[in-house]
């Protein structure tokens, strides 16, 4: 100790133990931690953070088990599929994961994606539709750890923030009132688009069951009481206890309340979905799709708890860990599986410290299988349709809404693209247009970028943007512009087009253009070419024109172009720099690179030292 001057045990066990294991390389222990995330912080497990874990463990089980099998419902399998999909992926995740408090599981959104890939295929709870979404699970597991040992994990930005909220939010409503059927008690055939969902349950309404109307409402109204009353209890759970008790008190059962029958107690067994090639093809769009939706959710909030407890989440190990979560659910007869809000929420408030939470969570699902399915068997089909309902309003996020209107309006394009085709086109095309949108908008960006007529601010040598600095001032015959954008394909013409114009306001001598290239980072060779026109009809022109501020990968363009000599004498190192040169104020730098200008001048700097 520092204060005592003596050493504590804890200090001398760990010099001990360090000692003992030099050795093994470091090398390798990184390697296989950064393989196995559960090697960086298992052996690091102080015993403090058992009761924490435990807590979470046990709370996030208790809700995971009723979530588990209403989402399962939602996707069209059988209940214990979502049980299923609820104990090998967690702890698989738990193993290669590194994210210390994502709730890994069924969620909504990958559920509904799940049945639209799959109801054109086979008839919903048939044999080959629970080996279809098994297969499917494969498959997306595949996407991820194909995307993670890639390091391909940009791919998902191709995805905005914008686009996802307003994704998120039509799929929210589609799931919602996908299960207003169980919570009126009403048979209403599957259709592909949501508007026809709507025709059929408004023409189906008048055949509600009374019986089933009040459990589904009641339930409805327990969960949100409970939400916000008694946020630290599990809800779901205590809605199936009460549920059940009911069916059984009530014997609602004869009163025409459907409930979810008879559950298996048998263990998922291991082994591959038997299925055909067909079937592989016709789930493949399918499959990146809702790997895209499934990590961008997942990343998302596990990005939040991350900066919250301040760890370090490593994205591309993310996809793997994911990716192995939704092999083990393939192999498992689960089905895609993702890190969710709600629960991932519940598991940081309730304390979880590290992935031994979701192992314990995987030991809660798992207990319930073999001993407790039979108790569900009376569980009303309207209240998971309830936990679905209450789980997925928070995900029309109204507030996030207006914060990216308020922030960039232009943003709300993608976002209401993004609401309006899942809503009328369905979840897979919704998405690809949605994306399609979100990429459109911004070469709509890119083909018009930002620039600024330039000033001088007084007393100083700095040149700022004269609609923002009315205060700046200009020297007649010499226009300063910026360009805050790199130069390519998408805007060279335009460019090209806005020098030219800007080059015949200029009326007066020297007759100077001076392009400001600080906002410059790239160029392409559709870039050089206009860049290469602009010098050429100026130099036939009154008008000269000058660079400035060139960054070090537009002059290594510009030098392989041959435009860097062209422009001999012409370059300068800032705004202020090129005015003062024209206006005759300095002499021209005797060093190019002493000036800041060319970093390889060194041998003419030599020869005039």
């Amino acid at each position: 100790s520092p204060a005592t001057g003596r050493r504590s045990p804890t200090n001398e066990v760990s010099v001990t133990t360090s000692t003992s294991r030099s050795t093994e390389p470091s090398g390798v222990r990184r390697s296989l931690a950064h393989i196995l995330p559960i090697l960086s912080w298992a052996p690091r497990y102080e015993r403090r953070d058992v009761r924490s874990d435990l807590a979470a463990g046990l709370t996030i089980g208790a809700m995971l088990v009723p979530q588990g099998m209403a989402y399962a419902l939602l996707a069209g399998l059988p209940p214990e599929i979502g049980l299923y999909a609820s104990i090998v992926p967690v702890l698989i995740y738990a193993v290669f994961g590194t994210s210390r408090q994502l709730a890994v599981g069924p969620v909504a959104i990958v559920s509904l994606m799940t049945a639209s890939a799959l109801a054109p295929l086979f008839d919903q709870g048939s044999a080959g539709y629970v080996s279809a979404a098994a297969l499917l699970a494969l498959m997306v597991g595949a996407v991820h750890l194909l995307l993670g040992v890639g390091r391909l994990g940009f791919v998902v930005n191709f995805l905005s923030h914008s686009v996802l909220v307003g994704f998120t939010a039509a799929a929210a409503i589609i799931i919602g009132f996908s299960q207003v059927k169980h919570v009126l008690g009403i048979t209403v055939p599957r259709q592909e688009h949501f508007y026809e969902t709507v025709h059929e349950v408004w023409l189906a309404a008048g055949e509600a069951n009374r019986a089933t109307v009040i459990v589904g409402v009641a339930s409805i109204g327990l969960l949100l009481a409970m939400k916000r009353w008694a946020r630290r209890a599990p809800g779901a759970l205590v809605l199936v206890v009460t549920s059940i008790a009911a069916v059984h008190l009530f014997d609602l059962e004869a009163r025409g309340v459907k409930t979810v029958g008879d559950i298996p107690s048998s263990l998922p067994a291991f082994g591959l979905p038997d299925l055909g090639a067909d079937t592989f093809g016709s789930l493949v769009t399918a499959a990146f799709v809702i790997t895209l939706v499934g990590f961008m959710e997942s990343i998302a909030v596990a990005k939040v708890y991350a900066r919250r407890h301040r760890y370090e989440l490593d994205a591309n190990q993310e996809l793997v860990g994911l990716g192995m979560a939704n092999v083990a659910s393939g192999l498992f007869g689960g089905y895609p599986v993702t890190g969710g809000f709600s629960r991932t929420a519940v598991n940081d408030t309730a304390g979880a410290r590290t992935p031994v939470a979701s192992i314990v969570t995987a030991l809660v699902v798992l207990l319930t299988v073999v001993f407790l399915t039979p108790l569900f068997s009376a569980l009303p089909q309207a209240a998971l349709g309830a936990i679905i309902i209450v789980a997925v309003v928070n995900l029309v996020d109204v507030k996030e809404m207006r914060h990216i209107a308020h922030v960039k309006r232009s943003d709300l394009v993608g976002l209401i693209v993004a609401f309006t085709a899942t809503l009328t086109l369905g979840i897979e095309l919704g998405i690809l247009v949605a994306v399609v949108a979100s990429m459109l908008v911004v070469f709509a960006r890119m083909s018009r970028p930002h620039s600024a007529h330039l000033g001088r601010i007084p007393d100083t040598t700095s040149y700022r943007n004269v609609e923002r600095f009315p205060e700046a001032t200009t020297l007649d015959g010499i226009q300063v512009v910026r360009i805050d954008a790199a130069v390519s394909f998408v805007n060279a013409n335009h460019i090209k087009r806005l020098c030219l114009d800007e080059a015949e306001r200029i009326d007066v001598e020297p007759r100077v253009l001076i392009l400001d290239c600080s906002g410059i980072n790239d160029i392409d060779a559709t870039g050089i070419e206009a860049l290469d026109e602009i010098v050429t009809e100026l130099d036939e022109s009154p008008v000269t024109l000058h660079l400035c501020d060139v960054k070090g990968p537009v002059r290594d363009v510009l030098r392989r172009s041959d435009l860097w000599d062209r422009l001999d004498g012409r370059i300068h190192a800032t705004v202020h720099q090129a005015v003062s040169t024209i206006g005759g104020r300095d002499e021209p730098p005797r060093s190019l690179r002493s000036a800041g200008i060319d970093e390889r001048d060194a041998r003419r700097e030599h020869t005039h030292a």
